[in-house]
């Protein structure tokens, strides 16, 4: 099983782009991400190249691609002769990204219902399998790498390359807004939220895309009022 799982994982890396988690500057691009993400680089930080290279163990080159890339994804804001920064928090962006992002998955969960393999979405459900140990120990990074990687595969699941890519970007747009607000879900919270997760699972086995794109309206929410007074607030 573990054999199957990295070769679909592989698969569906290669159906997004070139950025194989296996290739080092993935692995620093995805460092950076989560650390964004959870906050641990906070808003209006100061990247400095050097410093990065020592924190996540990569060269210069790697960690400039990286940011490079991130910037391109509106994480972080490069300026010559200033130098980079984490980007700021900005509310209005937040909830475009999150109306753009919840047409497109839930799009994409409906073909994924129709088009994806037995193996893509066993691929799908394996990225749920930390989740449990992920919410015992409070790991704010596993559980948003968990969630990346299910919202990927499904996305990816779809057969349609374009909106996957898209789904990638305004993810990375989108999470660390809500992690940003809603810091410290319950147990009972997280354990719900992975209950979801798992539905999508069986609905998409279920081959039904009107019950897929039903329990992914629900597992993305909405932008609640309280993300908009948090951000607003400056808390």
């Amino acid at each position: 099983m573990a054999v199957l799982r990295e070769k679909e994982a592989s698969r569906l890396d290669a159906k997004l782009d070139e950025w194989s988690p296996r290739l080092l500057k993935s692995r620093l691009y995805q460092n950076l991400l989560l650390d964004i993400i959870i906050g641990e680089l906070a808003p209006g930080a100061h990247l400095d190249e050097d410093a990065l290279a020592l924190r996540y163990g990569g060269g210069l080159a790697g960690i400039r691609e990286a940011l490079t890339r991130l910037a391109l994804e509106g994480l972080v804001v490069r300026r010559a002769r200033v130098g980079t920064s984490v980007a700021p928090l900005d509310i209005v962006a937040a909830r475009e990204a999150f109306e753009a992002r919840s047409l497109i998955e839930v799009h994409c969960a409906g073909l994924a219902a129709v088009h994806a393999g037995i193996q893509e979405i066993a691929a799908i459900r394996a990225t749920l399998d930390a989740g449990e140990q992920a919410v015992a120990d409070n790991d704010a990074a596993a559980l948003a790498a968990m969630d990346e990687a299910f919202h990927v595969a499904v996305a990816a699941a779809s057969g349609n390359r374009t909106l996957a890519k898209m789904v990638v970007t305004l993810h990375h747009q989108t999470a660390r807004y809500w992690l940003y607000a809603m810091r410290a879900p319950s147990d009972a919270e997280s354990h719900a939220a992975l209950a979801e997760h798992r539905a999508l699972c069986d609905a998409l086995m279920s081959r039904d895309p009107e019950r897929a794109r039903a329990v992914m309206t629900r597992v993305l929410g909405d932008f609640p009022s309280e993300m908009k007074r948090t951000l607003e607030s400056g808390r």
